[in-house]
């Protein structure tokens, strides 16, 4: 499979999206944005894999706490993505670029004609200078907000599939802490940051621990699972804090922003 060099996925969690008490965190979508919009700028063709429409739709309907069952889940979520895609619309066309939006299920990565599609989609909108903004269709699928263990993991898992079927080169996951450690460094005063992990073993996936933030349901686990996939297809992952977006000038310029999994270059 050939790489676009030139094409970058990025993922970005709820917990990014949304600040300490849950609320929509709208000078993280602008610094984020700003970052995206820049480098599109540099000739780089990008997709935005995006999660919060839940988060953010429970924030609309004035929800005190994070909604618990599937039929108020789907709600917020139908709720949310119109939200959200108000918000990055608004904020990209303060950098004069353009979104789509594309929801996608599981299922739609199962039929070769469905993905066929999709990957024709994804290159019509790119090479139209235009940003996907893509997200799992919530409102519809209940297989994966109910699931303990999910497919997609707060998209962690949807960014890998997406980065390959547009075979993007490099795929950054935008997580709440600054990379993969050695241990949960939200527990261990001592745990080192892993700069670069060249095959993703037993050994690396016994350090990943369980749940993500509060806020955002993708654990280091479902990171792990995403970067081994989207790896073995010869696709550079780094795994990076989304509260410093700037660390995408750093990473479209080659440099050490925080864990690098090197993609299996070998078949391709």
């Amino acid at each position: 499979m050939s790489l676009y060099k030139n094409r970058i996925v990025i993922k970005v969690g709820t917990s990014t999206l949304t600040n300490e008490t849950g609320q929509n965190d709208l000078r993280s979508f602008d610094r984020l944005v700003c970052a995206l919009s820049d480098i599109h700028n540099m000739g780089y063709e990008i997709v935005l894999v995006s999660s919060g429409a839940i988060a953010v739709g429970a924030n609309k309907l004035q929800m005190k706490t994070r909604p618990t069952t599937l039929r108020l889940k789907q709600a917020s979520a139908a709720v949310g993505q119109s939200r959200i895609m108000f918000l990055y619309d608004k904020f990209f066309n303060d950098y004069d670029k353009t979104t789509a939006q594309i929801l996608l299920n599981a299922e739609d990565m199962e039929i070769e004609e469905k993905k066929e599609n999709l990957t024709n989609t994804f290159d019509t909108l790119l090479e139209m200078g235009i940003i996907p903004v893509v997200n799992e269709n919530d409102s519809v699928s209940y297989t994966e907000i109910e699931s303990e263990d999910k497919i997609f993991g707060d998209n962690d898992m949807l960014s890998a599939v997406v980065a390959i079927l547009c075979r993007a080169q490099k795929l950054v996951i935008l997580s709440d802490i600054d990379g993969f450690y050695d241990s949960d460094p939200r527990l261990h005063a001592n745990a080192k940051l892993i700069e670069q992990i060249n095959t993703i073993g037993e050994d690396v996936l016994s350090l990943a621990g369980g749940a993500g933030s509060r806020r955002g349901t993708g654990g280091m686990k479902t990171k792990l699972q995403a970067a081994k996939l989207a790896t073995a297809q010869g696709i550079d992952t780094i795994i990076t804090n989304g509260k410093n977006p700037s660390a995408l000038y750093e990473i479209v310029k080659g440099r050490s922003v925080g864990t690098l999994f090197i993609g299996n270059k070998s078949d391709f």
